[in-house]
């Protein structure tokens, strides 16, 4: 695990802008879908049936709303396409790259995390 040391503590406006920051953040991003959903699609293009087969255990009324709040973020574009029956396509926005640096720390913490309760469970034993 990644521990920085000897790092002065940060002062407590650079704290409270800090919270702020990451309370704006998770406000857009809140829910435990979102994240994946920006994934699976920076990944590639996909059709409604590819996303939810994609994220398992997500259900069709969850990935309605979620998709319509990443749309609405900017996250991603819904693109219709006037075949017969008429088709949808999810994409990420470029601006769904600002993620990518977010999703790589959140994954390798997750990493981190899921091998220290491994271990924690060990010597439980």
């Amino acid at each position: 695990m990644k521990v920085i040391k000897n790092q002065p503590l940060p002062g407590k406006t650079e704290c409270a802008n800090s919270l702020k920051n990451v309370i704006d953040a998770l406000y857009v991003l809140n829910g435990k879908w979102k994240l994946a959903l920006i994934l699976s699609l920076v990944q590639s293009s996909k059709r409604f049936n590819e996303i939810q087969n994609e994220v398992s255990g997500i259900s069709s009324k969850v990935l309605a709303k979620e998709l319509k709040d990443l749309e609405l973020n900017d996250f991603i574009k819904r693109n219709v396409y006037p075949t017969q029956p008429v088709s949808i396509v999810y994409e990420a926005t470029s601006y769904s790259l600002t993620l990518k640096n977010v999703l790589g720390e959140l994954s390798t913490w997750g990493e981190q995390h899921r091998e220290k309760i491994k271990q924690s469970m060990r010597k439980q034993s």
